[in-house]
């Protein structure tokens, strides 16, 4: 039969690091969630992997949010299991738009390709990672498509040009203006004022 680790437990490993941790959070249904700040990233992920208590052997995946309207505008979020314990840890990491994370691949192996993900969709940058280069998107991609302010139709169309028998990359023309709808009336633009 497998243990679990219940609150008060986790408190109690939590509180031998308390520098690293700007908040935890236990939820009604079970999740605990750790805000960590960015300078801790590698001592704190080698304290949850190693603790005997803990037992975070595996990360199951890095993913990273975006809230354009903060002043650290990105959420970089870890989520790990312990298969020893039964438990779930979620880790999230506030960073601003030009500032570096360390990369954990050292720590944890899978996180490499995830953190690749991560760098080419959004465009965090994670510093010491072995091979940082786009995985999802084509090599001369501009921009990173995740981002709430990346339009939605992208900067270049790319097509197969049946006369020339070849990909074409060229800029994306809309053959309709970009338009902004009066929220509440959504079925009249602002721009056209008749009934």
């Amino acid at each position: 039969m497998m243990q679990t680790l219940n609150s008060k437990a986790w408190q109690n490993v939590f509180s031998c690091v308390p520098n690293w941790i700007e908040k935890a959070e236990f939820t009604r249904t079970g999740e605990i969630v750790v805000q960590i700040n960015q300078h801790s990233i590698i001592p704190f992920f080698t304290f949850i992997r190693d603790h005997s208590a803990l037992q975070m052997k595996v990360l199951i995946d890095v993913t990273a949010v975006d809230f354009p309207t903060r002043e650290k505008r990105f959420e970089v979020v870890y989520n790990l299991l312990s298969t020893q314990y039964n438990t779930r840890l979620r880790v999230k990491v506030q960073i601003d738009e030009i500032s570096t994370i360390p990369s954990i691949e050292k720590i944890y192996s899978t996180a490499g390709w995830f953190e690749r993900e991560v760098w080419d969709l959004m465009g965090i940058f994670f510093s010491n990672h072995s091979d940082l280069r786009r995985i999802l998107t084509d090599y001369g991609f501009e921009g990173h498509p995740l981002r709430k302010d990346f339009p939605l139709s992208g900067y270049i169309e790319v097509r197969f040009d049946e006369s020339e028998k070849r990909v074409i990359s060229e800029p994306v023309e809309m053959t309709q203006d970009f338009r902004y709808f009066e929220f509440a009336n959504p079925w009249r633009s602002s721009g056209n004022l008749s009934n």
